[in-house]
């Protein structure tokens, strides 16, 4: 089997609203050989993966999907639910997927869904060898196979700090974005509702206090001017100074290096100065600063406080082994490390005991050796620190905390200044105030880890990541989602989106836009491009200052990567026409109006639909995968489905007496003449009145009143500024000039009636088409374009995977076999055609130029005294 495309869909897409891994699989030979001629194939299957027996697939019960392969599937099929199961076995519970044969004999669109991204591509991948290892009687090694898969796991997964927060976002259907792939950077909700995080520092943890808790001598200063029992102690910047410490503090002492983290670098129970050498050298490795402190006898505890509430306490012990009378310190180190709660890192509760220096040198002050038989009953410490991160356990006490000692801890988290703290306490019990025992405060953390509250290795564990996501939405109802509105069809998306964004503008609203041509944030361009795909869209959602989202969605950016973004609030869907029929597996307008209406089927329940009557596709498919309420338009007024839908109570956006008006129920509101929508040019663009209705349609399903709408609509002009490259009616030098990106013959029909009513002596046209369209989609555009004008210059701007000249010279064959008596010439180059375009033209023609190059367009008609046209044209 061969792989020949392979990739994550982020969000809802054409197969599924989940996300999911994208394969496209050539099964080769195997097309031959269903698995109910592989003898023994699903037995096989089952001994490798007994939790395979838990895939119901479309038999509906468990064991299901094994009955599928008893009675014969193909290969594709068992790739995919090889790849769920996989996952499953490394912790990631999923279980959708989908295979379906492609137009190509022996190819198959593999489809299932995915927690982590890389772990989904590696599951599939690993997947394909085991089903062909399946197919050939050969052996599968799944321990190392399910070893590779979490070492991508470990590379990829979110800290168990960073995960709790996320997943309390997730229960309250606040949507996140890993903004850094190496770190823990992570927002919370969209546009001016995020919220920032990474690991356990917010956007509001304090500069200041982060300064303090890192430095560990003005946090002990801070706190015990204020009363907090800490422990004496001395900066020292030599061995020297280290020694006259100890001798003004005492023995037993505590070292550590002044700025530092998880323990590192610590000793404690410094009882002589042998000792005290090879602590400070330790610490010294880490910062060149080092405290040395009275050493507080007591157990470690830890008091995490959020938003200045004493949330969880645990206390904390170094790790540890306990002896039997009859087993080695070395074999007791390697049977707690086979605990199947000890991982490497954060994967697992517990973390793996490392022998290290600090493990060395505590087992020499014990009087031991690694070869030591350890007593029964006797524990052994092997680090210094009980921190988790070196092998550590940790117990809940949170019911425990005396009322005192809660006070304290939030009175220190005041002190410090930290939205988020954790309090390092050395005290003989939580159960007492801290005047009442040997207690001390060691050091307090920005940004603790939280594995100890969430997991502890006893007791009860806390769900601290809810607090901290309290904290930064202390609304129950809010979910840090601001309104979006995608629009898509086959023409008309970008001015509708600009439309769109328009009206909101007008409105008040800081307006985010990506569309065919640009991103602007609050009307300010800030990238140039085909922003029509879901990476411009989380562009925008990024965006802090942004209110409202308005974006484009092309059937390109759907098919390759799904939306970029999980639900929207107001979905549009213009048309379905032909336009890249056989590309990406889409060969028939019912399978595009399947990929578009992917955006209506992204609505939230609680929004909009807004659906074109007149398209009996979008009328019907569009009708149909709704998920939210449904706003028509139509330049029917009589329609029969919208009068029932208005009747029921509905809304619809339509035409009348040459008003756009409001229906629902009895009650009839107009917005504008139609004549005042500067976009419709008085009419003769019923395209544009269309978008115009949609755009209409929308601002009302997004809170704007009838006057708002008429304001953004009568406001709304086709120029090169507000508009670029959408039926742009400019003048220069007595010829009229109309820009426009019309690519497919629906474009041109659209067209059409504007073209002829302008009423030129010659039409000439500068036009091309990119390469991946059919044959004959490139001749029948020749032949409108024939239809259109008097004079064609066909360029040639991107052949994709075409031999270059090959898409030009289709649509020359169609325009000079219309017979429409047009004269046509082949200019490869678009500037070149251009400028022989403008040069043809005389007074009283029209220019109709179709081109991707707006800009250049433009500039070279100011040569000719470019002008906007008489108010009245």
């Amino acid at each position: 089997m061969k792989i020949m495309e392979h990739r994550a869909l982020r969000g809802p897409n054409y197969y599924s609203r989940y996300l999911t891994i994208f394969m496209r699989l050539d099964i080769e030979e195997l097309e031959q050989k269903p698995s109910d001629q592989a003898p023994g194939i699903a037995e096989r299957l089952q001994e490798l993966m007994p939790g395979i027996y838990e895939h119901r697939c479309s038999v509906g019960e468990p064991g299901g999907f094994l009955q599928r392969v008893e009675r014969g599937t193909y290969a594709g099929h068992m790739v995919e639910h090889v790849a769920i199961e996989l996952q499953n076995m490394i912790g990631f519970s999923v279980g959708y997927g989908k295979t379906v044969d492609s137009y190509e004999t022996g190819i198959y669109i593999v489809c299932y869904r995915y927690r982590d991204e890389a772990c989904g591509l590696a599951a599939g991948r690993e997947a394909v060898d085991i089903v062909e290892r399946l197919y050939t009687n050969q052996d599968v090694d799944l321990e190392s196979i399910i070893a590779r898969l979490k070492e991508v796991r470990d590379a990829h997964m979110l800290g168990p700090s960073t995960a709790s927060i996320v997943e309390a976002a997730k229960r309250r259907n606040i949507p996140y974005f890993r903004l850094s792939e190496d770190t823990s950077y992570i927002q919370l909700g969209h546009g001016s509702k995020q919220k920032r995080f990474q690991a356990t520092v917010t956007e509001n943890t304090g500069i200041i206090g982060h300064g303090i808790a890192d430095d560990k001598d003005w946090t002990k200063q801070i706190l015990g001017d204020a009363g907090i029992p800490v422990p004496r102690g001395q900066i020292c910047n030599s061995l020297q100074e280290a020694l006259e410490a100890a001798d003004e503090i005492g023995y037993p002492l505590a070292t550590k290096p002044l700025v530092g983290n998880h323990g590192r670098g610590v000793s404690t129970n410094i009882t002589k100065e042998t000792e005290l050498r090879d602590a400070y050298a330790a610490a010294l490795a880490r910062h060149e600063s080092v405290v040395v402190e009275q050493f507080v006898r007591g157990e470690d505890h830890r008091l995490l406080v959020i938003d200045g509430k004493l949330i969880a306490a645990a206390r904390r012990r170094p790790a540890h082994v306990t002896g039997d009378g009859k087993t080695s310190l070395r074999k007791l180190i390697e049977r707690e490390n086979q605990d199947p709660r000890r991982g490497v890192g954060h994967e697992n509760l517990l973390t793996q005991i490392h022998v290290d220096e600090q493990t060395e040198r505590l087992i020499s002050q014990a009087g031991l050796t690694m070869d030591s038989v350890i007593t029964e009953g006797e524990v052994v410490y092997l680090k210094s620190t009980a921190n988790l991160s070196t092998g550590g356990t940790a117990t809940d006490l949170t019911d425990d905390v005396h009322p005192e000692v809660a006070y304290a801890a939030e009175r220190i988290s005041r002190l410090i200044g930290l939205d988020i703290i954790g309090i390092d306490l050395l005290a003989e019990t939580l159960t007492k105030p801290l005047e009442e025992q040997s207690a001390g405060v060691v050091e307090v953390n920005a940004g603790p880890g939280f594995r100890m509250h969430t997991s502890p290795t006893h007791g009860q564990g806390r769900d601290v990541g809810q607090h901290v996501l309290n904290m930064l939405f202390p609304m129950e109802s809010e979910d840090g989602r601001i309104p979006i509105t995608a629009i898509t069809g086959t023409n008309g998306k970008t001015t509708t989106t600009r439309l769109v964004s328009h009206l909101l503008r007008q409105a008040g609203r800081r307006v985010g836009m990506a569309c065919t041509g640009t991103i602007e944030i609050d009307n300010h361009v800030v990238m140039r491009g085909d922003y029509s795909g879901p990476q411009a869209a989380s562009t925008v959602l990024k965006e802090p200052g942004v209110e409202n989202a308005v974006l484009e969605v092309a059937r390109g950016g759907i098919l390759r990567r799904g939306l970029g973004f999980d639900s929207c609030d107001v979905g549009i869907l213009l048309n379905i026409a032909s336009d890249h029929l056989g590309e990406g597996d889409i060969h028939t307008l019912d399978e595009l109006a399947r990929c578009k209406t992917v955006v209506v089927d992204a609505v939230s329940p609680e929004g909009t639909c807004v659906l074109n009557a007149d398209d009996p596709r979008v009328l019907d498919q569009g009708t149909y995968w709704s998920r939210g309420k449904i706003i028509y338009f139509t330049m029917n007024p009589d329609f029969e489905p919208v009068q029932k839908h208005v009747a029921n109570h509905g809304v619809a956006f339509t035409v009348r007496d040459d008003f756009i008006v409001m229906r629902q129920g009895q009650v009839e509101a107009e917005v504008i003449h139609v004549n005042d929508v500067p976009i419709t040019f008085e009419g003769h663009a019923p395209f544009n009145i269309q978008n115009a209705l949609a755009a209409a349609a929308a601002g009302y399903a997004l809170g704007l009143n009838m006057g708002d709408i008429k304001m953004g609509l009568q406001t709304f002009h086709p120029t090169p500024g507000q508009l670029p490259g959408r039926v742009n009616l400019v003048e220069a030098d007595g010829v009229k000039c109309l820009i426009d990106y019309g690519h497919n013959v629906p474009a041109l029909k659209a067209l059409e009636t504007l073209v002829f009513s302008l009423g030129p002596k010659q039409r000439i046209s500068v036009a091309s088409a990119p390469g991946n369209r059919r044959n004959e989609d490139l001749e029948a555009l020749g032949a409108q374009l024939a239809h259109m004008h008097s004079r064609l210059f066909i360029c040639e701007t991107d052949p994709r995977g075409r031999p270059v000249g090959e898409a030009a010279s289709l649509m020359q064959r169609g325009a000079e076999n219309s017979g429409k008596g047009c004269q046509v010439e082949v200019v490869m180059e678009e500037r070149a055609a251009i400028e022989q375009a403008v040069d043809a033209a005389s007074e009283g023609d029209l220019l109709v130029l179709l081109v991707d190059d707006i800009d250049y367009a433009i500039e070279r008609l100011k040569g000719r005294s470019f002008q906007d046209p008489p108010p009245n044209t």
